[in-house]
């Protein structure tokens, strides 16, 4: 078992958090770029640069501190602009820019799994003659792997500005999506009390118990065995 403050392990969670919403986010412009969407293109948002994409709070500030608690590190970049007027049909339009990002982590998870599944035979030899490669293993690739399966469950729950909002609002009757618009305007302030308040009121942290039954499962079916 690895400690929370060790070293390595800051180093490598730093190095799959980056990658993890870099991807989600450029995934998110890209889509919208095919869909005729010159948005996030003409805004420099389809870069991998990481300093492109940081949001104070959530690409820093809540993962550090879930870090320091010990608890599943996840977060949020800040959020890709696109213009839905743009798309042939702008709630389809809007469903898959929603998707692409949970998508692009789901797709990063599973090479991390393979990755580790190619190296399973020799993992062990070349782990004790190698320290680098021990931490690449065994700390690196599952925490790689478990990182990006966080933030797609995270990020797909129906719950506005996360991306599982863009599913909700294609499966609502149009009759009632002036409404849902019009109470996305105060996203943010939902979002913080779905994180913060329940859990405090009710001393139980339904979102981490969700992430729990998720991540931690789908990544137990991905990676060899006794590697999550």
């Amino acid at each position: 078992m690895f400690n929370a403050i060790d070293i390595p392990y800051l180093i490598c969670s730093v190095l799959s958090f980056v990658p993890a919403i870099v991807f989600h986010e450029v995934s998110h412009g890209f889509a919208a770029y095919r869909l005729g969407d010159p948005t996030a293109k003409s805004q420099g948002r389809l870069s991998l640069n990481p300093l492109k994409h940081i949001d104070p709070f959530g690409t820093v500030i809540m993962p550090a501190l879930l870090m320091l608690m010990g608890m599943p590190v996840f977060g949020y970049a800040k959020p890709v602009p696109y213009n839905p007027r743009y798309f042939k049909d702008p709630r389809k339009g809007d469903l898959i820019v929603g998707l692409a990002g949970p998508a692009a982590n789901l797709v990063m998870a599973i090479v991390a799994a393979i990755v580790a599944w190619a190296l399973s035979s020799v993992s062990y030899g070349l782990a004790v003659q190698n320290e680098l490669f021990m931490y690449f293993y065994y700390l690196f690739l599952p925490m790689f792997g478990l990182i990006n399966l966080f933030l797609m469950f995270f990020n797909l729950l129906p719950i506005p500005p996360l991306d599982g909002s863009s599913i909700f609002a294609f499966i609502l009757p149009a009759k009632y999506l002036p409404k849902y618009y019009r109470i996305q305007q105060y996203a943010l302030p939902i979002f913080m009390i779905v994180v913060i308040l329940v859990p405090y009121v009710l001393h139980v942290n339904p979102i981490g118990v969700y992430l729990d039954a998720t991540a931690y499962n789908l990544a137990g079916l991905l990676f060899p065995p006794g590697l999550i």
